[in-house]
């Protein structure tokens, strides 16, 4: 009985640490790529304009051979997260590769489950009034809510009208020019995606800019947070 205590402290000490870092900044660079090559470099890009949180998407080649790498290279400079997690077994998979969260673009229980069962917060998808508490109920840190952009900002302070207890991720749609809104709305964090992992940066291997990009994210979130 011990042990389990012991365990089960350490699982939740491990998980509120990680999302005290994500919190930090309230943004996570959601990124899609079609090799690992130039992730490592991308993620200490953003990390150097504050933005430590980078969720590498499963659906990238090579995802968790990435997470690795990117573990290694970059240590403690980053918070790496895994997206596009469908299953438990893929969920456990990129947390021994590295990834200190986990992002699904739907519930799951089970994988909620295997990320607390390891320390690290879950972050599974929903959409709808019911899909999102649901998924707050069976233990997600944040919900993302996904696809964002077809709803707008408004629907997130709608959401929490009723609900304020909900830790909310829009992901989908936000931008340098609306993120602002989106906090004004009461999300605790959100998600960005090509607007802020430009491909083209990337294929220019134009680090300085990304680094400014990620700069630009995190001042604007500042202003709203600091009212």
């Amino acid at each position: 009985m011990l042990s389990t205590c012991v365990c089960g402290s350490w699982a939740l000490s491990s998980r509120q640490a990680i999302l005290s870092r994500i919190d930090k900044t309230g943004v996570v660079a959601v990124i899609r790529a079609d090799g690992p090559d130039e992730l490592v470099d991308v993620c200490r890009a953003l990390a150097a304009g504050g933005v430590v949180a980078s969720e590498i998407t499963m659906t990238t080649p090579g995802a968790l051979d990435a997470i690795a790498q990117a573990s290694k290279a970059l240590g403690d400079d980053c918070v790496l997260g895994v997206g596009s997690v469908l299953d438990p077994e893929t969920a456990r998979a990129a947390i021994l590769a590295g990834a200190q969260y986990i992002v699904c673009p739907t519930t799951n229980i089970d994988v909620i489950e295997m990320a607390h069962r390891y320390g690290k917060p879950a972050m599974p998808g929903a959409l709808t009034p019911t899909e999102i508490p649901t998924a707050w109920q069976a233990g997600a840190d944040m919900v993302k809510v996904f696809p964002a952009n077809h709803f707008g900002p408004r629907y997130i302070k709608d959401l929490l009208a009723p609900m304020p207890q909900l830790r909310l991720i829009p992901t989908g749609g936000v931008n340098i020019d609306n993120v602002g809104d989106w906090f004004a709305a009461g999300a605790a964090c959100v998600g960005v995606g090509s607007a802020f992992v430009k491909k083209d940066l990337i294929a220019a291997r134009d680090w300085p800019a990304l680094t400014a990009l990620a700069k630009q994210f995190v001042e604007a979130v500042a202003v709203v947070r600091n009212g």
